[in-house]
């Protein structure tokens, strides 16, 4: 009993710390890094973070700036996510660059703590690849579609 007393104790102590260091769209837009382009919207923000925790539970993502580099190299496809206020950016400038080679869609989302958040990390994460699941087939493509149709910086 008291196990799980502690334990219920230490979830409400988590979830309380979360919802106090949360922080708005613009509150995070303020960190951005100067080439966090193209930038996801409010809504497609929110649709990625979705499809990548559909995508962490199928086991179908993979996660951090050598895994990422890894498999595109290999030729593997799928949506990157990377995090816009990640420093020094020299960590992952390659990337974007890597992703329009092999024409694989790419977006900023504002936040690497909550990009490792929506993968089931307590990790802050910068770099994520979606990969395709018949699990979460429609959800990947409508992130798909919206990402490839924002600009493409210049």
């Amino acid at each position: 009993m008291k196990v799980k007393k502690e334990k219920r104790e230490d979830e409400e102590e988590v979830e309380m710390a979360a919802t106090a260091t949360e922080r708005t769209y613009e509150e995070l837009l303020e960190n951005l890094n100067p080439i966090a382009q193209p930038l996801a919207g409010r809504k497609l923000t929110k649709r990625l973070y979705k499809c990548i925790k559909k995508a962490s539970k199928q086991k179908s993502i993979r996660r951090g700036v050598k895994e990422v580099q890894k498999f595109i190299n290999k030729g593997e496809k799928g949506i990157v996510v990377l995090a816009g206020d990640t420093l020094p950016i020299e960590v992952y400038c390659h990337v974007p660059v890597m992703c329009e080679e092999r024409s694989i869609p790419y977006a900023y989302v504002p936040s690497k703590s909550d990009l490792g958040a929506a993968a089931g990390s307590k990790r802050p994460t910068c770099v994520i690849l979606i990969k395709s699941n018949e699990e979460y087939e429609d959800a990947f493509k409508d992130c798909a579609e919206e990402v490839q149709a924002l600009p493409s910086p210049l």
